[in-house]
């Protein structure tokens, strides 16, 4: 089964090179998500503009991050130049899509699962320290039972989310350049499997 130039149109090859390059980007609301839910700001999403669902606070605020340092390094010329090259690269008369092969589909599974990765990554020196503060809630729950737990738990993890997202924000910073480095490999190794 293969797709030819006539099924596949400029602009559906254009938002197939924009999801493969915004699964990375994507990691950085899902490790917000993971933070959220150990934070306990889960049950205030808020509706993202950009594509109308709804996405976690400290996704979003990460997210606005990343686009900031994106436009800093100016990495949204490179991406401009990686269009620009593609069409280069895969002429839109040739462009054929090999669905049998398989090598597509699994080039996209593995960008998804690399995606997944990194927002193990970004999110696990918050996530651990929360789960330290659980486990220390726990031991005082169980030690002193006069103390409410639930009343004093939502706050204290709240503090300690924001305190220890303002000690690895400087990791995050090297973090999203390790991002965008992946990002143009992942770019240039998905139009090369659109050009052969």
């Amino acid at each position: 089964m293969m797709f030819t130039c006539c099924s596949l149109s400029k602009k559906h090859l254009l938002v197939s090179m924009g999801f493969v390059a915004g699964l990375i980007v994507y990691a950085v609301q899902l490790a917000g998500a993971y933070i959220d839910l150990q934070m306990g700001f889960a049950i205030a999403n808020t509706i993202s503009p950009d594509n109308g669902v709804s996405s976690p606070i400290t996704g979003q605020f990460l997210n606005a991050l990343t686009l900031l340092f994106f436009l800093g390094v100016d990495a949204h010329h490179m991406l401009l130049n990686g269009i620009l090259y593609s069409f280069r690269l895969v002429p839109l008369d040739s462009l054929a899509v090999h669905l049998s092969s398989g090598s597509t589909e699994q080039y996209v599974i593995r960008v998804f699962m690399q995606m997944v990765i990194i927002s193990f990554q970004l999110a696990m020196p918050i996530v651990s320290c929360l789960f330290l503060v659980d486990v220390a809630l726990g031991l005082v729950a169980r030690t002193v039972p006069q103390v409410n737990v639930f009343v004093v738990g939502l706050p204290l993890k709240m503090i300690v989310g924001f305190a220890i997202m303002l000690i690895v924000f400087p990791m995050f910073i090297s973090l999203f350049r390790v991002i965008f480095d992946s990002m143009t490999d992942i770019f240039s190794g998905y139009l090369q499997l659109l050009g052969s």
